[in-house]
């Protein structure tokens, strides 16, 4: 073993680098993502890929007080993701199923370490996180999560401008810039009926839910460093509400 191979097992680490030695409780942090069409020019991981960024940037901060080390988990890569079924590509567990997933973890993770904050980045793991969280809390457990959304403009529901700019930022090699193209660009409230009732294919055959058109890299950065900060906020404040579990600024419980 290297000096480097050992700095890597050690603290700093990401959990799944370290040796079992180097960990010592802390708070871990666990980015929940999905595996789905983003699009005819976003890759099917966009979600997990966004939730994974800002967890990695959490995970090198530590929370003030308590002074808890933060610890990145492995990023779940699949979600509730029904609406997307009609696309190839798409793995989705389901609500049920991603809930006793969420419900098993934070069990197995606090026999160990202080807090969990999962860090979620796809729109149809909510009910699942306000099914699971609530229920670890009621048990004792201190287990609380945030979202990680683009900072997304009405008729910008899924593959279009924030989610693209955002990609762009953080894996301009992923982005088909070329396939990009407008989808349906309906505010969400007059999609969501026929969105639950059929699917997002019927309502967008290319799976679009906005328009990429006008995505940068610097818009993407900036939307970063946004949702960044908020998710920071959050953090620190450490203030779950009480019907879902996700955490608010403390004025806002």
């Amino acid at each position: 073993m290297t000096v480097g191979d050992a700095d890597r097992a050690g603290q700093g680490a990401p959990l799944a680098e370290r040796r079992w030695p180097a960990i010592s409780g802390g708070a871990l942090i666990l980015p929940l993502g999905a595996t789905e069409q983003h699009g005819p020019h976003l890759p099917l991981g966009t979600d997990a890929d966004v939730a994974q960024a800002v967890a990695r940037a959490l995970a090198a901060g530590e929370d003030p007080a308590p002074a808890l080390a933060r610890l990145l988990a492995p990023t779940i890569p699949y979600g509730a993701s029904g609406e997307h079924e009609d696309f190839p590509g798409t793995l989705s567990l389901g609500t049920a199923v991603l809930t006793e997933l969420l419900v098993e973890l934070g069990r197995s993770a606090l026999r160990w370490a202080e807090r969990v904050c999962i860090v979620n980045a796809h729109g149809g793991n909510v009910e699942a996180l306000a099914a699971a969280v609530p229920r670890l809390r009621r048990e004792g457990r201190d287990v609380a999560w945030l979202p990680c959304g683009s900072a997304r403009i009405p008729g910008d529901a899924h593959a279009g401008r924030a989610e693209t700019s955002l990609m762009l930022h953080l894996h301009p090699d992923r982005v088909a810039a070329g396939l990009a193209e407008a989808g349906d660009a309906r505010p969400m409230r007059e999609l969501l009926p026929e969105l639950r009732a059929r699917g997002v294919r019927a309502v967008s055959p290319n799976g679009v839910l906005g328009d990429p058109g006008g995505a940068s890299a610097d818009e993407g950065r900036a939307r970063f460093a946004s949702v960044l900060a908020e998710a920071e906020k959050r953090l620190r404040a450490w203030a779950p509400r009480e019907t879902d579990g996700m955490l608010v600024l403390r004025d806002a419980v």
